[in-house]
């Protein structure tokens, strides 16, 4: 935690919260000798001025350390708010930029609980820290040696009361800390049942599995609940007992006291001011020790943060990146015997794939699923690092650029077409921040998105997209992501089956229109598609078949002479309809 805080809290802030602190407590020790003082030197003697003189002292005192209390609090407050702030912001920088491999470490869920949860409870210690951990000791030490100036005798009370409440917080921080970080893990748990049940709602409802996945939330509740209740009612065993403690050390103090104001060896006020300070020395000892319980929870959530941020990438940039444009020339891409294998993976995801395509041109691939076919467009992003071979844009590797240069040439719709929740506007704009109104409207028209978005002439571009594009079809979101895709000027264009949606008609309409625009026909267009009409007209096809390349060429060529593109083929048309598709 201390990692996570020393270059995040501001040392100007702490120092303030530190002073204000002192002050606070120097009043709260000096209010119980002005209380000694106006028992022994004004009621006793019946003083009336020295009373009103020491009353006024003591609403002063009261007032300065209310202000300084309120002087800590905010000090306390504003940092930890910025500390969380800022890991927050820290982990997203870190996840944003995390490859897919990286996401997968963790999980999604896991990573929601450690910029959540996880935070939170950073800031609730560290506010915690700032009030009573800079408090206890001070108002331990001071109330201690005040009480002993008071009566040496009497201190002799606390030789028994702090070690029964060490013990006993030791007892307590035993049982408690390892739930703590029981809770932190069961946290995850419960998010990520939570996170598919929300996710895969419509299956679950079409599926008539309402009930199990209710069940198996309940049990992950009832895990989260049962474990917070037993650390939570471990703990809540510190109050009574230091009460107890308070109690018994309160009458002993007061029938020692009474023995020694008998004796006229302590003073009436005095023995009022000694029981402050011993009440005063006891809650500072419950205050630190309960510190020292919460402590080990958030150790546990700054651990798994740090898990995150120590992350070292496994997609890094090149110490001398190589720049690369094709403004000036024909855009290229070629896979020089390129071999990928996923983490702790046994066989290879895919092996030996060796092409070349040029700008204007079209590179398919088909297969079946699981081939690899997604795999492989991944490749080009640098969403995953091959295991070996060579993946060049425009005559450079890619490894030898950096990842903003890579990604300024590359437009990808991804197989899930993800919209942002906000306007048609806003999430074209996405690919392209400075794009007009009317090269908007293009790409709409090119992705065939433009009728049902004109259907409602009052919205237009400022139709209203809602979280995950849920108030769009299927079909329609697809066309979309195309269309944001499609906007931005790009060397390679990347479509990952993101056709699927689309009926035969639309299809045909789309892939006619990107082939007559010229901003996407300059560059290289990769499709992965599961129709055979989809990649039929393609420049380039790649038939893959466990993560091997078992075919390449036209779909004349393949047609004639590659069995697995037969029975793809066959398998979607009747046999004695294969010559009516149309490579052209």
């Amino acid at each position: 935690m201390i990692k996570l805080a020393k270059s995040r809290l501001s040392f100007g802030a702490v120092l303030g919260a530190i002073l204000f602190m002192i002050l606070q407590v120097s009043c709260d020790l000096f209010l119980p000798t002005v209380t000694a003082n106006i028992v022994d030197k004004g009621i006793a003697q019946n003083n009336i001025g020295y009373i009103w003189n020491q009353g006024i002292m003591m609403i002063i005192v009261s007032i300065v350390g209310v202000a300084a209390a309120a002087g800590n609090v905010y000090f306390a407050s504003t940092q930890s708010m910025k500390l969380g702030a800022k890991i927050r912001s820290d982990l997203f920088k870190k996840v944003i930029n995390f490859s897919s491999e990286d996401i997968d470490k963790f999980g999604e869920a896991s990573l929601n609980t450690r910029t959540t949860n996880d935070v939170v409870q950073i800031q609730n210690v560290m506010v915690q820290i700032l009030r009573m951990m800079l408090m206890s000791p001070i108002m331990l030490i001071g109330a201690g040696i005040l009480a002993y100036i008071k009566s040496p005798r009497l201190t002799s009370s606390f030789a028994i009361a702090i070690p029964v409440l060490a013990v006993a917080v030791m007892i307590v921080m035993f049982f408690a800390v390892p739930l703590f970080k029981s809770l932190q893990k069961k946290t995850d748990d419960i998010n990520l049942v939570f996170r598919e049940g929300l996710t895969g709602v419509r299956v679950i409802r079409a599926f008539n599995q309402d009930d199990f996945e209710q069940e198996r939330f309940d049990k992950a509740n009832k895990d989260f609940a049962n474990t917070g209740m037993r650390v939570f009612t471990i703990v809540s065993f510190i109050m009574p007992i230091m009460t107890l403690v308070l109690s018994f050390t309160n009458v002993g103090i007061i029938w020692l006291g009474g023995k020694l104001v008998s004796a006229q060896a302590l003073q009436v006020g005095n023995l009022l001011s000694f029981i402050t300070y011993s009440a005063q020395i006891l809650i500072s000892f419950m205050m630190l020790s309960l510190i020292f319980v919460f402590i080990p929870r958030a150790s546990a959530s700054a651990a798994r943060i740090n898990e995150v941020l120590d992350v070292k990438d496994s997609i890094t940039d090149p110490k001398n990146p190589v720049s690369t444009t094709s403004e000036t020339k024909q855009p290229s891409l070629k896979f020089d015997h390129v071999n990928f294998r996923y983490a702790n993976a046994e066989k290879l995801a895919l092996e030996d794939v060796d092409f070349e395509a040029k700008g204007g041109q079209t590179v398919a691939i088909i297969g079946g699923t699981g081939s690899g076919k997604s795999s492989l467009v991944n490749l080009i992003p640098r969403l995953f690092d091959p295991e070996s071979g060579e993946i060049s844009l425009n005559g450079v590797d890619i490894k030898d650029m950096t990842q903003h240069d890579l990604h300024a040439q590359i437009s990808i719709t991804q197989q899930k077409a993800i919209l942002f929740s906000g306007t048609i506007r806003e999430n074209m704009l996405f690919s392209k921040p400075d794009a007009t109104d009317e090269e908007i409207w293009h790409a709409l028209d090119v992705a065939q998105a433009s009728d049902f978005i004109k259907n409602d002439k009052d919205a237009g571009l400022d139709y209203i997209v809602e979280q995950n594009g849920e108030n769009f079809s299927g079909g329609q979101r697809q066309r979309l992501v195309i269309a944001r895709t499609i906007l931005k000027p790009a060397d390679v264009y990347i479509f990952d089956d993101s056709f699927s949606a689309l009926d035969f008609k639309t299809d045909s309409e789309l892939r006619m229109a990107l082939n007559h625009d010229e901003q996407v026909s300059r560059g290289i267009s990769v499709i992965v598609a599961q129709r055979i009409s989809t990649v039929a007209s393609a420049d380039l096809i790649l038939v893959l078949d466990n993560g091997q390349v078992v075919g390449k060429g036209t779909h004349q060529e393949l047609v004639e002479n590659n069995p697995i593109y037969q029975d793809i083929m066959n398998s979607q048309i009747k046999k004695e309809e294969g010559g009516l598709i149309d490579a052209k």
